[in-house]
């Protein structure tokens, strides 16, 4: 769609699966900015069944707030004239569950990732991989596709010219499921295949009767490139044509809308993309709900995500305690408490999802999952982060069909310069800087990076938006969403503890500086907000990104936190001794003034 010249008064919604929220951007001079915001129950399900209830409650409150009139009856008045209407609306949506996906390769470690790394990117929740490879019998296979019920199915499979039995074998596993879709009983299921063109004949010959069948580009035209964006972009013509128009209201959604509606994750995730370009950078961000963990990262320009949809905060809280297991819950905790205690006070969040820590104990307690969340979450990104399977020449077929074969992961922490944080727990926690810690200590960054965390869930918003207006996308991003909470200084290597680890000096753009040294195992904070230059000398087999033991310098911007200079050594390891443990949290606490008046 092209861009109204004179945009300057833009309407977005993002319709979630419990609430949806409205904002209003307005251009200031040059400058676009987030003015207004309101939100409303979302509608989907009975009584109303219809998403269209809740966008129009969310707006009528944002105009009630402005003092705009914005709709008439159930239309919105568009263009803006004066007091009166918008120029353009967008929306995002995860309503009903998100887009829902299976995908299915030839070679689980090979195609049936790429066509995962493709799924997710798009936005979906991917609900299995099927491959050849997978170890299931036959009738395993089919029994999996006929129980999951999912929006979509992606097919993958061979090089262009290779393979075409493997292909074939889970076209003819599909067919004799003969799959139906979650949503809407009167169409068929849409199946994009994205494989070996020399396939093509043979799976339409095998598919087309049972399935809604759509051919894409392959997904792996050779061994050493991965092409995504055609399948990306099939999946959304599709999410739009078939899966919404089965929920209840997205018709007319879709006639409200002047650009087509995104998944919420797919949103968040072009926000990302338009940013790091933006900044010419790598970025991670993660975003943190109730019963799931997104996790996002552009490095060298190529954008991943990943779900894990069994670790969050409230309905999936039993879940991060039992993968992480309560011992490393307990590493975070500065106190004692009997283990029947701590799943109690757990399972207690899961049935109560909207309370919020009542003590500090508590809040102890949530920060401690909090932490194993994302720490299980960004394990499992960077296990699908990965340079592409199958690239070198010399690997034998046993090797290729080997599902413990790895490439290697994009994410490099010394090349990382941003970390964005969203969900309730970094959004809403009682001080920036706890936010901050929980990121640095699952993420363990390295070198300098900067982190920041979006204050009120805009991305969405921003994203769909960005594919229309991007630089009203990236104002009210810099400006309205994003609270810079500082920078983390830190050494990749084993500190000695007690001795100097590193000496820093902060160049400040007045000319003035700050000099300090840290000692191995403490971390110090340092207020800075603004930019500023940092240059470190480490100790000997410490290395910031220039080198072990090499003088480093960067450039730097603080924020609310300031600048933690953290010289616990990367891996970062806790003590296995309980009281050393407990009073090195309670020391890094106050270092950095975590909990004032409450140690660690």
């Amino acid at each position: 769609m092209s861009t109204p010249p004179d945009l300057n008064i833009i309407l977005a919604t993002d319709c979630g699966s419990t609430t949806t929220k409205a904002i209003l951007i307005e251009k200031q001079g040059d400058v676009y900015r987030q003015t207004y915001r309101g939100e409303a129950p979302t509608t989907v399900e009975a009584p109303f069944e219809d998403v269209t209830c809740g966008v129009l409650n969310a707006i009528t409150e944002v105009e009630e707030l402005s003092g705009r009139k914005i709709l008439e009856g159930s239309k919105i008045l568009t263009p803006a004239k004066g007091n009166v209407g918008v120029d353009i609306y967008v929306s995002t949506s995860s309503a009903g569950g998100g887009l829902q996906m299976m995908v299915a390769g030839a070679v689980k470690t090979m195609t049936g990732e790429s066509a995962e790394r493709c799924a997710l990117g798009a936005g979906a929740i991917v609900m299995d991989v099927l491959a050849s490879n997978d170890g299931r019998m036959d009738h395993e296979k089919i029994e999996r596709i006929r129980q999951l019920r999912p929006d979509m199915i992606l097919l993958s499979g061979g090089t262009d010219g290779g393979t075409v039995s493997h292909v074939v074998e889970m076209a003819q596993y599909i067919s004799a499921a003969d799959p139906r879709p979650r949503l809407g009983q009167s169409y068929r299921l849409p199946l994009i295949f994205a494989g070996n063109k020399d396939a093509r004949d043979k799976v339409k010959e095998i598919l087309e009767a049972k399935t809604a069948l759509y051919i894409s580009d392959n997904l792996r035209p050779t061994l050493d490139k991965e092409n995504l964006m055609p399948a990306r972009h099939t999946i959304h013509d599709i999410f739009l044509e078939h899966v919404m128009a089965q929920a209840p209201g997205y018709p007319k959604l879709m006639a409200m809308t002047h650009a087509p509606i995104m998944p919420t994750p797919a949103a968040v995730g072009s926000m990302l993309e338009k940013f790091a370009r933006a900044k010419d950078a790598n970025a991670l961000a993660v975003d943190i709900g109730g019963a799931t963990t997104d996790v996002f990262s552009v490095f060298q320009g190529i954008f991943n995500r990943t779900v894990s949809a069994n670790l969050g905060m409230s309905y999936s809280v039993s879940n991060v305690l039992a993968e992480a297991g309560t011992e490393n819950i307990y590493r975070w905790l500065s106190f004692d408490i009997e283990e029947q205690d701590l799943r109690n006070r757990l399972k207690n969040k899961m049935i109560r999802p909207t309370t919020v820590p009542q003590t500090l104990q508590d809040l102890h307690i949530e920060h401690a999952v909090a932490r194993e969340a994302l720490r299980l979450a960004f394990i499992q990104h960077k296990a699908l982060a990965v340079g592409l399977k199958g690239v070198h020449q010399e690997r034998t077929i046993s090797e290729a069909f080997d599902q413990s074969s790895t490439g290697e992961s994009l994410i490099d922490m010394k090349a990382l310069n941003y970390i964005l944080g969203s969900g309730g727990i970094l959004a809403h926690s009682p001080r920036r800087v706890q936010s901050m810690m929980l990121m640095m200590d699952a993420y363990e960054p390295v070198g300098v990076t900067m982190m920041l965390v979006d204050s009120i869930f805009m991305a969405p918003h921003l994203g769909v938006l960005a594919g229309v207006h991007e630089k009203a996308a990236l104002d009210v991003f810099y400006h309205d969403c994003l609270v810079p909470l500082g920078a983390c200084v830190a050494p990749l290597g084993e500190v000695k503890e007690g001795k100097k680890a590193f000496d820093f000096i902060l160049l400040l753009p007045d000319g003035s500086k700050k000099e300090g040294s840290v000692n191995g195992g403490d971390v110090l904070l340092v207020p800075l907000e603004g930019e500023a230059k940092v240059a470190v000398k480490p100790a000997k087999g410490l290395d910031f990104g220039a080198g072990p033991g090499q003088d480093f310098e960067a450039p730097i911007t603080g924020g609310v936190a300031g600048v933690i200079f953290d010289a616990r050594g990367r891996p970062l390891k806790l003590s296995s001794d309980t009281p050393k443990r407990r009073a090195d949290l309670e020391r890094w606490a106050k270092a950095v003034d975590m909990y004032p008046g409450g140690g660690s």
